[in-house]
């Protein structure tokens, strides 16, 4: 008889010294992304990871699949309060939409919530946005007001329509082709399914420029920014890239690329950032992508425990990071109920990676929305709507707790931290084969509504437990700061900044070996 769950053990807080500094960072762009081929993985599967750096909070939410009448619309765009000024419009609404599980939030200027850097979706089709910046000429001829689909609005559109990755990127082609893109400045879209993945480029300048570039099964790709570097100048019929039918032609006649040259076309030279030349090593995180993806290959065969690790980095991940995010594409599965996602409900340096079903019947409250840095929270009273969930502890709010504690003294505190959040996701990886095994038992006998019951079970216990461990490390850490270290209040009488936050958790040491 298999055992119900594994009881959370909660381990003392162990003092270690590692030496280290308090490093201040760039200010924060928005999102990274992870790619692994599945000739590189443990279990054969394509995974795909990051995170989501904005201001807002972060939740959970599992989208359910829906049919939709003929003239059904849904609205897109940008307002006129966004970077570079547009209007909404609506475009027409698919028949019929995927489920899928995304982590949404609710603070961009101008982009209207709730937003989306994307998820995965029923077919197992995997997105990831990241920001992308287009030379600064693209930025001056986007038209104002600017109109189309913007970044969010693609990752889920893609979610909701998309069989495979391939088909991802035709969805983004056809939508910008047909509404225009609606943009801050150029945006990258992940797209990964079991067998492939794509990186999508989107920029500025009302042109409907686009490109796209196939990654091997044997690639690790790194996108912090995305980019995409050199390509062929013939795309026509080419497996392993698409693009806009003017994403050549446009260059040439601006000037920016000469044919006769024998240059190569390069996309980051010809229509990104002039500012980055190379965007796997942009100067901007505290370990570069290229750095990255030569840690996350130096893995192989790369596990889901493996590829957390690299998520949770320190020097990548910090109080800018929103959540954490890995998902296992595995051509093998038995059923879509079966896709398995793990998410940290913040940054995952001090947030445990929760596992969820693409079968569970809801989220609990304490990882759904609350006003915790949820956009107008402070110019608005509660909807009456949301008592009970907001008089839930919130995931978000408890674990930023913790990484703030933790920043107090990185050097003794950060090492008991990871210890205790590795060990609690082992404990759970520990129960996959048999809840998995006995979920797939129920569904191939017939009972479905079993199956789904008891991912919903397993997983909202788990992420409770996690809270719980949560809450007893804020106590712990609580009491070491007030105990053992110096209290520092602040100084200054202003609380909230955009200016450049501080990664107290790493050194700014690319090389330290993991």
């Amino acid at each position: 008889m298999e055992p119900p769950f594994v009881p959370l053990f909660v381990r003392a807080f162990s003092i270690a010294i590692a030496g280290l500094a308090l490093v201040a960072t760039t200010a924060a762009q928005a999102s990274y992304a992870y790619y692994v081929g599945k000739d590189l993985t443990e279990d054969g599967s394509v995974m795909v990871g990051g995170t989501g750096e904005e201001v807002s909070s972060h939740w959970l939410e599992i989208v359910p699949a829906k049919d939709h009448p003929t003239d059904a619309t849904i609205t897109v765009g940008v307002t006129a309060d966004a970077v570079i000024p547009g209007e909404l419009i609506a475009i027409p609404q698919a028949a019929h939409t995927f489920r899928y599980m995304q982590m949404a939030y609710t603070d961009f200027e101008g982009f209207p919530p709730p937003l989306t850097n994307g998820g995965v979706n029923e077919h197992q089709v995997a997105v990831r946005d990241v920001w992308a910046p287009s030379r600064q000429e693209l930025v001056d001829m986007t038209p104002r007001p600017q109109r189309g689909v913007q970044y969010s609005d693609l990752a889920r559109i893609v979610m909701e329509r998309a069989r495979t990755a391939r088909e991802g990127v035709e969805i983004i082609g056809d939508l910008i082709a047909a509404h225009g893109f609606a943009t801050y400045g150029g945006n990258t879209h992940l797209i990964a399914d079991p067998d492939e993945g794509w990186v999508v480029w989107e920029f500025a300048g009302g042109q409907g420029l686009w490109v796209a570039e196939r990654l091997g099964t044997d690639e690790v790709r790194v996108l912090y920014p995305g980019g995409i570097g050199e390509i062929p100048t013939e795309l026509a019929g080419n497996p392993d890239y698409l693009a806009s039918d003017n994403f050549i032609s446009f260059a040439i006649a601006q000037g920016w690329y000469d044919p006769v040259s024998g240059e190569p076309f390069n996309v980051q030279h010809v229509y990104g950032d002039q500012s980055i030349r190379d965007f796997r090593d942009p100067g901007i995180k505290l370990m570069s992508p290229a750095a990255m993806e030569a840690a996350t290959r130096a893995m192989a065969p790369v596990s889901e425990a493996d590829l957390m690790e690299r998520v949770r980095d320190p020097r990548v991940v910090d109080d800018d990071s929103g959540y954490g995010q890995v998902v296992g594409l595995r051509s093998d599965l038995a059923d879509p109920d079966l896709i398995r996602v793990w998410n940290a409900p913040t940054g995952s340096v001090a947030a445990p990676f929760n596992v969820w079903w693409m079968g569970i019947e809801k989220v609990p409250m304490e990882y759904a929305q609350h006003r915790y840095l949820t956009k107008d929270s402070a110019a608005t009273f509660l909807d009456p709507d949301y008592q009970m969930q907001e008089a839930t502890r919130f995931a978000g709010r408890t674990f930023k707790r913790v990484m703030y504690y933790a920043c107090s003294a990185p050097d003794r505190l950060l090492p008991p931290v990871t210890d205790m959040l590795t060990g609690f996701e082992r404990e759970t990886r520990g129960d996959l084969e048999w809840v998995e095994r006995t979920a797939r038992a129920m569904i191939a006998s017939g009972d479905r509504e079993a199956a789904r019951a008891l991912l919903t079970h397993y997983a909202e216990t788990r992420a409770i437990a996690a809270l719980d461990m949560g809450d007893t490390m804020a106590g712990a850490l609580d009491a070491y700061t007030r105990l053992v270290t110096d209290r520092i209040a602040p100084e200054g009488k202003r609380i909230n900044t955009l200016d450049p936050t501080v990664n107290c958790l790493a050194d700014g040491d690319p090389d330290i070996a993991e």
